[in-house]
């Protein structure tokens, strides 16, 4: 009986002093979430950040995906790279709005203009390089040609007006108002107006 009486009280034992309750310990910044959104918010790719830091763009990507923590020393690199402070990439970040709302004017637009084509980026930027949804508009003979995206990626576009022809993985395939194509994105693709019109489609990207 005692020894279970010892038991109980050591099982409600308060925590030796100093010691911080599980609850008040603040989790560790999301370091490699914040470098992602910052170079895409600077419009670079893994190559351009990796080259202009000096990082291996293997250990970059394992960065970015929170599953390799950056040495002080390779941080300030990227920050450099990035144009931020180094404090800033692990100073607390704000608590989001429970409905944030942007207007026509917040959402970034890219301009092909010789290629006759515009891409509205619909999708936040913090998932970037994650998950990307676009607008894209072809004007008549317009055409947006990617080089491949990281091992893995897929995109899915449905078609809202016009006709749209899809080449990827060495198979062309035309398609016309509310027909949707998901094709594999890793390798050279293409999305061209297949019409004499002006095109429109909702752009997915699902990044491996």
């Amino acid at each position: 009986m005692a020894s279970s009486g010892i038991r109980r009280a050591a099982a409600g034992a308060a925590p030796p002093p100093g010691a911080m309750p599980a609850a008040a310990i603040a989790a560790p910044p999301r370091v490699g979430e914040r470098i992602q959104r910052l170079r895409a918010e600077r419009r670079m790719t893994l190559d351009d950040l990796s080259r202009a830091a000096g990082v291996s763009k293997s250990m970059l990507s394992e960065i970015e995906r929170d599953k390799a923590n950056p040495t002080i020393a390779v941080a300030w690199r990227l920050t450099n790279a990035l144009g931020v402070s180094l404090d800033s990439l692990f100073a607390p970040q704000k608590t989001p709005e429970a409905i944030a709302v942007a207007g026509p004017h917040d959402i970034p637009t890219l301009s092909g203009h010789d290629a006759k084509y515009q891409l509205r980026v619909w999708g936040p930027i913090e998932l970037a390089g994650k998950f990307e949804w676009y607008e894209l508009t072809l004007q008549a003979g317009g055409a947006l040609v990617s080089n491949a995206h990281e091992p893995g990626t897929r995109e899915h576009l449905t078609v809202l007006q016009g006709s749209i022809e899809i080449e990827a993985a060495g198979t062309t395939k035309r398609l016309k108002a509310a027909d949707t194509a998901r094709y594999v994105a890793d390798e050279p693709h293409a999305i061209r107006n297949a019409g004499k019109g002006e095109a429109k489609a909702l752009l997915v990207v699902i990044h491996g």
